[in-house]
């Protein structure tokens, strides 16, 4: 099923959708361990699951459209393919969407992707220039948005105003990154109405597992760190385990939050962690929102 779709339907029952996002780290999920996790995702009744992508020689380019078909042929579970344009050509793009097509992939999540040290921008610099040409293609394609701002932007308004340039570039759903302050989510929600994001937006949810992820996720993301969360790295620090069940607890706290406020949607990042999608999944409620 297309994405657009699924928010609408989510839309008319009053419900909150539910995502997941797993990875092909490095080639190394291959698509019978990959089956195995999606497996375990599918009875928790996502409304898609997406699937990373990386032109960054990290090996897992190939794997994305494989995976994302799978996941909607075997299980019946609708997903979303990943695709960076970070030096890609028009003809690589007809090439991967001869490939999407031939896999049965209806949806993408266009993505500008990491730079590559070398690497030169040919067609497509940003991923605004790149969902044109995915709609064009027949796909529903969806966009990245930075709760916080892009790691390389210090205006949170311009930072919308790019945002906004996807919607109107033809991006009918938007999928946050990763945000650990519902305060901060709720403050981008207002700043993207304001300049008239009109789409349906789901609220990435990444649950911390250690303190060392946590710094990683910091450092890459551009993501902050709010004061309950510091706190619970202080206390737990030296307890690993206990550390995860906060993690886990705080991320269940969020996503009851956001949709107590009346989101569009939960994407959680799961690592490919059943466990994972598992305990977030349960604190998203099934039954239409009041």
């Amino acid at each position: 099923m297309r994405v657009d779709e699924v928010f609408r339907l989510r839309c008319e029952e009053k419900k909150c959708a539910l995502s997941f996002e797993m990875f092909p780290p490095k080639g190394e999920l291959t698509l019978d361990r990959a089956r195995e996790v999606a497996a375990e995702f599918a009875p928790l009744a996502p409304d898609f699951v997406s699937v990373t992508y990386s032109a960054s020689g990290s090996g897992n380019a190939e794997a994305t459209s494989a995976i994302a078909s799978m996941i909607s042929e075997e299980l019946g579970v609708s997903s979303v393919a990943h695709l960076t344009c970070m030096g890609l050509s028009r003809s690589e793009l007809a090439e991967k969407i001869d490939e999407f097509k031939a896999a049965g992939v209806q949806n993408v999540l266009a993505l500008r992707g990491d730079p590559v040290p070398g690497q030169q921008v040919r067609d497509y610099r940003y991923a605004k220039d790149l969902i044109p040409d995915l709609v064009e293609a027949g796909f529903c394609v969806g966009a990245a948005a930075y709760p916080e701002g892009h790691i390389a932007c210090d205006d949170l308004d311009l930072d919308v105003e790019r945002l906004k340039e996807k919607q109107d570039a033809g991006a009918s759903f938007l999928v946050t990154q990763l945000c650990f302050s519902n305060e901060e989510l709720y403050r981008f929600r207002d700043r993207a109405a304001r300049a008239g994001v009109t789409v349906p937006v789901t609220y990435g949810i990444m649950p911390f597992m250690s303190k060392q992820q946590l710094e990683r996720m910091v450092f890459m993301c551009g993501a902050s760190l709010p004061s309950p969360v510091i706190k619970l790295l202080a206390r737990y620090e030296d307890d690993p385990s206990a550390l995860r069940q906060a993690g886990m607890d705080y991320a269940c706290r969020q996503i009851e939050d956001l949709v107590s406020h009346g989101v569009e949607g939960i994407h959680v990042y799961t690592m490919n962690r059943p466990d994972v999608a598992r305990v977030c999944a349960g604190a998203v409620p099934r039954e239409g929102r009041g």
